[in-house]
């Protein structure tokens, strides 16, 4: 019994091709960062690996002629290293004239692009609609056009009929060229139109029929599981609420409301099991798992965590084929070297790293944790929480950067979800399969959505658990904080009882905790004691999204929500909120009402724009069934705030003369953005333009006449490159707020921070000042203002 449960930890840490995959990861970040460094490094790596080559069989031949064994080992691998190193510089090198033919185009000051593309990406909901990733054939800007194949992120307000992979588009709206390292070359807007020309042929359109029809058959199950049934089935996550997304984020069960890598591994084993039970030989065996991965990958659309999966899969099998089980470490190492040199952009990718990371962990530390455990614990129970644990530590560092917060409950949840998973992929699975028969399809719906609900009750239960999450120290500050503490939990939780590694390790772990715990008691009354109270604006840090404060006579208007109710609320206690007498919700995008959860029962009036959704009309019933008058706005309605006065500039009124108290106005969205006009009592001249574009500006700018001067501008659209400089000229502000946060959409733009600047605004960014506040010294048009930030040297367009 010893040897062999010797040779599986042997095998288990196997780390001789850690050093391939690792190099190949930093030659893909860094080559994609900076392309025009690929060509180089592809030359001298190919030079590398061939000079070294060639010493080793030199060295080789002169060892065999004396008698000796030729040497293996680390030469190998440099050579491996150089090779993929090389590999993966050729391939950016060879892609970037067409990348850069086509994000050289003209696209600047809102003009239209027009681009003939083909999805390439899973359909997804966002904040402001629908999401997708695509491929480019021709994109043209005027009279520029560039013909080349290219990756092109695309965003919608709506989703046409027939839009899923495979499908070809025509798109007509705004765009921008990505940052450096991104995958998409552009970023396109459908703002004019999005067409669907073909849609999805051959097994693609199959699979999109059989996704649609699980999504329909899910809709019909009780909420909140019936969401979770095509996500964990099939990675089709549309259905899965808001509430419950922020659930299983809180819950750190986020992995599961879409496909993982665990399940590509699970029907790579079924489909072998089932050629293994009808006779067939190992080659069958493996060409049957081969055959069920590459359709299982099809269905769920190609994501990083799939792609990573589906290529330690593959690797696997091939080895079973040849008759050598492959050690774990060594397969997920080549899977990650292939992945990146098919594709080096996924260095990028944090769904690629969390999925690496994770099955590293599971590789390396469930097993040694499980056994420090089983001492303590009964074994079963011992391997459930080291395997928890040790990805959750994992991939923690990873999860910071994107949500600073360290969830409490997280490893008891996977926990219990554990078991529910495989169920809830298998019978999904089986439901859509099933769809040509729609009462076989209904069955295993139900009986899928029994793990559903068990995984959701679990997110919700967790959430709302006192302490279900603690802050953490946001940044990459905080990821490398929260690597040091994880490393240091992962070796004392693994590493032989006296050990000096293992007390540094606790100690790592002590100190660490102890500090930030401290840190996050003591926080709230310093941060309330540094914070002024004499403000009459301020601008919250809700990430990418809005949420501004204005305050006269005691009396507090609200204009958007943010995305997210914690952040929200933070920000109101903060500067001493308690009752918000006007909440304005310029329009319905997720990040200007997201956060109503945070002021439902405390809002006395809710001024709002055109209705589209049903999710519109929820938000809008929940404030109202927490005793707020709901009353739709258009432009000339005002009103007081305190001794302020307000007026509503934008949107204007229906052409067919219906009064806009019975009838929302135009259509909703961006473009029918509330924009506020607010003055006097102490605060000093405001407009807040909300997510307007270029051309409602730029009917705005034709009465700018009649809004005057300002002292402060809420910048459009989080500072959009789509915009009309001149009404930013004309109106002259004194202080410009853009309220933003991370986003992969170049928000904001430098156009217009240079427009800005040239009319002479202080430029205050809330993702580098934090939430900002302005004060005035004294009132009326000759009031000096001052910014208050909530960081240091935050004002300003740049660091």
């Amino acid at each position: 019994m010893t040897a062999p449960r010797s040779g599986r930890r042997a095998r288990r840490r196997d780390l001789r091709l850690l050093p391939v995959a690792l190099g190949t990861w930093a030659a893909a970040l860094v080559s994609t960062a900076a392309p025009g460094a690929a060509p180089g490094m592809a030359v001298a790596g190919w030079s590398a690996a061939a000079a070294v080559t060639g010493l080793l069989l030199v060295g080789r031949s002169e060892r065999a002629v004396a008698g000796r064994n030729a040497t293996r080992g680390a030469p190998v691998v440099i050579v491996l290293v150089l090779a993929a190193v090389a590999a993966v510089a050729s391939g950016v090198a060879a892609a970037e004239p067409g990348r850069a033919r086509v994000s050289d185009l003209p696209m600047g000051g809102g003009r239209v692009l027009t681009v003939d593309a083909v999805v390439s990406g899973k359909v997804e909901r966002s904040p402001s609609g629908w999401r997708f990733d695509a491929v480019s054939e021709r994109a043209q800007a005027g009279q520029a056009a560039a013909n080349a194949a290219v990756p092109i992120v695309v965003r919608s307000s709506e989703r046409p009929e027939g839009l899923d992979l495979g499908s070809s588009v025509t798109i007509s709206g705004t765009a921008f060229a990505a940052g450096p390292g991104e995958r998409a070359v552009l970023v396109v807007d459908a703002t004019a139109s999005l067409e669907v020309t073909r849609a999805p042929a051959g097994v693609l359109a199959v699979a999109a029929e059989l996704r649609s029809a699980l999504v329909a058959e899910a809709r019909s199950l009780p909420q909140p599981g019936g969401g979770l049934v095509a996500g964990m089935a099939v990675g089709e996550t549309s259905g899965v609420s808001e509430d419950l997304d922020a659930d299983m984020k809180t819950a750190s069960l986020s992995h599961l409301t879409a496909v993982s890598g665990a399940n590509c591994a699970l029907i790579v084993a079924i489909a072998y099991g089932l050629a293994a039970v009808c006779g067939a030989r190992r080659g069958v065996r493996v060409a049957t798992g081969g055959v069920a991965l590459g359709a299982f990958v099809v269905l769920v659309t190609p994501e990083p965590s799939v792609v990573r999966a589906a290529a330690m899969a593959g690797i696997a099998m091939i080895a079973l084929l040849l008759g050598r089980a492959g050690a774990g470490v060594s397969v997920l190492c080549l899977a990650v070297t292939v992945a990146l040199v098919l594709d080096p952009w996924l260095a990028g990718s944090v769904g690629f790293g969390l999925s690496a990371a994770a099955t590293a962990a599971l590789l390396l530390f469930a097993g040694p944790m499980a056994d420090r455990l089983g001492r303590v614990l009964p074994r079963p129970l011992a391997l459930a929480v080291a395997t928890s644990l040790s990805a959750q530590l994992a991939v923690m560092p990873l999860i910071i950067t994107i949500d600073p917060r360290m969830p409490v409950y997280a490893v008891i949840a996977n926990m219990l979800a554990a078991p529910a998973a495989p169920v809830a992929t298998v019978l999904g699975l089986a439901a859509c399969l099933a769809a040509p028969v729609p009462v076989l399809a209904s069955g295993l719906s139900g009986l899928a959505w029994i793990p559903c609900a068990w995984v959701a009750a679990i997110a919700g239960t967790a959430a709302d658990l006192p302490f279900s999450s603690v802050p953490w120290v946001p940044g990459w500050g905080g990821a490398v904080l929260a690597a040091l503490v994880c490393a240091a939990a992962l070796a004392w939780l693994t590493l032989p009882v006296d050990t000096a590694r293992r007390r540094w390790a606790r100690a790592v772990v002590a100190v660490v905790v102890g500090v930030v715990t401290g840190s996050a008691l003591l926080a709230g009354p310093i941060t309330r004691a540094n914070t002024p109270t004499d403000w009459a604006i301020v601008a919250c840090d809700v990430e990418q999204g809005d949420a501004v404060l204005l305050r006269s006579a005691g009396r507090v208007a609200l204009v958007d929500t943010g995305p997210d109710p914690d952040a929200l609320g933070r920000c109101l206690d903060r500067f001493g909120v308690g009752v918000v007498d006007i909440l304005v919700l310029t329009h319905f995008d997720l990040d200007h009402r997201g956060g109503v959860d945070a002021v439902v029962g405390r809002v006395g009036a809710v001024l709002h724009g055109p209705v589209s959704s049903g999710d519109d009309q929820r938000a809008l019933a929940l404030l109202g069934g927490g005793g707020a008058r709901v009353i739709p706005v258009v432009a000339g309605a005002s009103g007081t705030l305190g001794d302020a006065r307000w007026r509503v500039l934008w949107p204007r009124e229906r052409r067919n003369g219906v009064p806009a108290t019975t009838t929302a106005p135009a259509e909703s969205g961006n473009d029918a953005s509330v924009v506020i006009d607010i003055r006097g009592g102490g605060i000093p001249a405001t407009v807040l333009l909300g997510d307007l574009s270029e051309e409602p500006q730029r009917m705005l700018a034709a009465g700018a006449r009649a809004i005057g001067t300002v002292d402060v501008v809420k910048v459009a659209h989080h500072g959009s490159a789509d915009q009309f400089a001149e009404l930013y000229r004309r109106i002259g502000p004194r202080v410009a707020l853009v309220s933003v946060g991370e986003n992969d959409y170049g928000h904001p733009r430098r156009e217009i921070l240079d427009v800005l600047v040239g009319a002479g605004a202080a430029v205050a960014r809330t993702d580098r000042a934090g939430s900002v506040a302005v004060l005035v010294s004294a009132p009326g048009p000759a009031g000096t203002l001052r910014l208050w930030t909530e960081h240091p040297d935050g004002v300003g367009p740049d660091d």
